[in-house]
């Protein structure tokens, strides 16, 4: 894979059966982004093509063409799932990748900072962005009324001050 910026669309939790089988948990919303044929990355830059894969249980049991075997497949257990952000559709105002926000300032309306984000935590109900300054880690939910202004090309997120979003600073 190239060096253009990559795309998170799924993590392997573990194997299924002995026929190399993965368990993967989804995360994008790309319609068809593990259909059969698909290519996907290994972090290591390994392609993964998929031969099938069928819904089970909150995710999807995915065969790949290059792992044979239980063996082959529980080497790469934990793995991450990714694609090259052009083989990912534009997305739409309001949203944005993962590593685009990875490395952004946060920031509340009265200019305090909150540290800068270093994960997008995918949950059920909404995304949460872990922003962490010094020793400090504060949990922002993704929701448009917490979220006031996202600048990714600036690296700047600017957040309302909503309760229990932070700890008041001591004096």
């Amino acid at each position: 894979m190239n060096r253009e910026p990559t795309v998170v669309v799924g993590r392997i939790t573990r194997p299924h059966g002995l026929k190399g089988e993965l368990s993967v948990l989804v995360l994008s919303e790309v319609e068809g982004r593990f259909a059969d044929g698909a290519v996907v990355y290994l972090e290591d830059g390994r392609v993964l093509t998929v031969e099938s894969a069928r819904r089970h249980r909150s995710g999807l049991l995915v065969k790949f063409r290059e792992v044979p075997d239980r063996t082959a497949a529980e080497r790469l257990a934990r793995s991450v799932l990714m694609v090259p952000e052009s083989a990912s559709p534009e997305l739409p105002d309001g949203s944005w990748w993962d590593h685009q926000l990875v490395g952004c300032e946060v920031v509340t309306e009265s200019g305090r900072s909150l540290g800068t984000v270093r994960e997008v935590i995918h949950t059920a109900a909404n995304d949460v962005w872990s922003a962490v300054s010094d020793d400090r880690e504060t949990l922002i939910p993704a929701l448009k009324d917490v979220i006031v202004a996202v600048d990714t090309a600036g690296k700047r997120i600017v957040v309302r001050e909503v309760p229990g979003l932070t700890v008041p600073e001591a004096s």
